[in-house]
C-alpha cells in the first residue's frame, strides 16, 4: 500500500507549539483543554491573533515541534510493511522547508529524503491512502482518506476520522 502522511498536526504538534509560544509571549495559561474548536488564533483576544499567525514565519517554529504521541513507533512499523511518504506543504512559509527537513531527519530518520514530498496541493498524489488533518487536502484525493483529529477540524463531517496514532496502528498494522 502507498500511504501519504501529512506532517503538521499529524506527525508534528504545531497546534501545541502555537499555544506554547503564545503563553510565553503573553504570560498566559492557554491550554489545549480550553479550546473546543478552531485554530489557536481564533481562541485568543483579537489583539493577539496576528502574532499567532506570524509564528509560522518565525525562525525555529517548525524545527522545535514535538512529535505527536506514538507517531514515531507507528510510522516505523508502517514503513516496514508499506510505502510510506511524508506529504507536507513547505514552500508556503520561508523557513519551513529546511526546518521540516531537519526535523524529519531527527524524529523520523527511517523515512529517507526519497520518501518526502514537499507540495501544496495533495490531490495530485497517486496512492492508496492520505492521512491529513485538513479536509481540503482529503476531499479531492482519489484514494482512501483518514482525517486526523485536531481542534480545528472537530466540526468536519464526511471523512473517516482517527483520533490518534494507536487508532491508525489498529487499522493498518
Amino acid at each position: 500500500m502507498r500511504i501519504f502522511v501529512d506532517m503538521d498536526d499529524v506527525l508534528a504538534d504545531t497546534y501545541g507549539k502555537h499555544i506554547e509560544w503564545y503563553n510565553k509571549e503573553h504570560k498566559a495559561n492557554l491550554s489545549l483543554e480550553q479550546i473546543e474548536h478552531g485554530e489557536v488564533w481564533q481562541n485568543v483576544p483579537d489583539i493577539h491573533q496576528d502574532g499567532i499567525r506570524r509564528h509560522v514565519t518565525s525562525p525555529g517554529f517548525f524545527r522545535e515541534l514535538q512529535p505527536i504521541e506514538n507517531s514515531q513507533d507507528v510510522m516505523k512499523a508502517l514503513s516496514q510493511t508499506h510505502d510510506v511518504y511524508i506529504a507536507t506543504a513547505a514552500s508556503q512559509f520561508p523557513n519551513s522547508l529546511k526546518e521540516k527537513s531537519d526535523w524529519l531527519d531527527e524524529h523520523f530518520p527511517f523515512i529517507s529524503w526519497h520518501y518526502r514530498i514537499y507540495c501544496g496541493y495533495k490531490f495530485m498524489l497517486n496512492g492508496d491512502l492520505l492521512i491529513d488533518d485538513r479536509s481540503y487536502n482529503l476531499k479531492d484525493f482519489e484514494g482512501d482518506t483518514l482525517l486526523f483529529s485536531s481542534p480545528h477540524n472537530v466540526n468536519e463531517r464526511g471523512f473517516t476520522r482517527v483520533d490518534n496514532w494507536l487508532e491508525i496502528a489498529e487499522r493498518l498494522l
